[in-house]
């Protein structure tokens, strides 16, 4: 749990990664770690949205005073310019309660031109504000007259001072320059810092599912934020009952589940955005395993993009000629594959919710604690169950 500084101390800390042994000082650990393993599928090497090659993630952590506990977590689709080399993309809306900021664009093209920033409800568009200046100080952006950025949250406002809107232009800079490709950090990190899953701290979770060779050996890579409520569970195991937290737990109980989850999918198979749709779409299974019923109050939104070269586009450049900058040719996955892409999400996204929570720490902030999800509790639950837990 954080404590109440004494002082009104700013901490500002671009997250990398947090380490296994980290995890365990701080009696948290990693979903698959506690004998949590949804679905068929084997996840990457790391386990998380890097595993797809050429993405990378970068976080800050903002934490000030008694009553700021927010930050900014940046998805970078690949190592080169993203307006220039712009990938495929596509979005599915669960239930549209929330304020994301450029998917008409998006969803008109079928393409992304920035970096994904996600981030607290009333720091949008001052993220998105600094994103777009950062990207327009590039010295092969001169003659860019028009950007879309593209940025996600969720309401933090239980343990944030939200209406301070306390995410600065520095804080999305160092989130996108210190964006790496290894490890990413989980829980109380990042645009996570200050989020709440079914009544206990939630976070930022990622996860990924690589495909066997006889189904093409593709890599599907999550990354959520995870803000919203409902009734818990675990590979089925009714966890929110057993443990007494849930919506709708009695006909006076105020809460409805209602909050907000980000859900950032990338694969390094050739989809067009057509199909990146399909997959998004299928992300919303993964949420609705966890428990989530995507509640009036709840921005459930899934963005999809293919970092494979043969089907990235480049814009024309003004004044030039010929059809090699007008017309496209693409290798495109055909719909018949897509059924292991469709499982790949489903579970790494039901794995990542469940890391964005296993992982995170409790948190004090803005007149508020948070507890963490109790690890010791769900596993007697689990075990109740009949689910082999460590």
């Amino acid at each position: 749990m954080l404590r109440r500084p004494s002082l009104a101390v700013t901490l500002m800390l671009v997250v990398v990664t947090v380490s296994p042994s980290v995890l365990e000082a701080q009696g948290r650990t990693r979903a698959r770690e506690l004998g949590v393993a949804p679905g068929v599928f084997e996840p990457g090497p790391l386990n998380g949205i890097t595993d797809v090659a050429g993405v990378r993630v970068g976080q800050v952590t903002i934490i000030e005073g008694d009553d700021v506990r927010t930050g900014v977590t940046a998805i970078l689709p690949h190592e080169g310019n993203p307006y220039l080399e712009r990938v495929p993309a596509a979005l599915h809306v669960g239930n549209g309660y929330g304020k994301l900021l450029g998917v008409t664009q998006l969803r008109e093209l079928g393409e992304l031109e920035t970096p994904i920033l996600l981030t607290c409800t009333l720091c949008v568009w001052k993220a998105a504000d600094a994103m777009t200046e950062w990207m327009l100080e590039r010295a092969d952006m001169a003659s860019v007259g028009s950007i879309n950025p593209v940025v996600g949250e969720t309401n933090d406002g239980a343990l944030n001072a939200i209406r301070r809107r306390p995410i600065g232009a520095d804080h999305v800079r160092r989130a996108l320059d210190g964006a790496t490709g290894g490890p990413v950090a989980e829980g109380s990190v990042g645009a996570g810092t200050g989020t709440v899953a079914f009544g206990w701290k939630g976070g930022i979770g990622t996860s990924s599912r690589v495909l066997p060779v006889s189904l093409g050996g593709w890599t599907v890579g999550v990354l959520v934020q995870a803000n919203f409520g409902g009734v818990l569970q675990v590979l089925g195991a009714p966890v929110g009952k057993a443990l007494g937290q849930y919506a709708f737990r009695d006909v006076a109980d105020q809460e409805r589940g209602d909050g907000s989850i980000m859900i950032v999918v990338a694969t390094d198979a050739p989809l067009s955005d057509r199909n990146l749709e399909r997959l998004a779409a299928r992300g919303i299974m993964g949420l609705a395993r966890t428990g989530s019923s995507a509640s009036n109050g709840s921005g459930d939104y899934v963005l999809a993009f293919s970092t494979a070269r043969e089907v990235r586009r480049r814009p024309l450049t003004p004044g030039t000629a010929g059809r090699d900058t007008r017309q496209r040719t693409v290798e495109d996955l055909a719909n018949e594959p897509m059924s292991g892409l469709f499982q790949a999400v489903v579970e790494a996204t039901e794995e990542a919710i469940y890391n964005s929570m296993f992982a995170a720490t409790g948190v004090t902030g803005n007149g508020r604690t948070v507890e963490a999800l109790p690890l010791d509790k769900v596993r007697a639950v689990l075990r109740q169950y009949g689910i082999a837990v460590p």
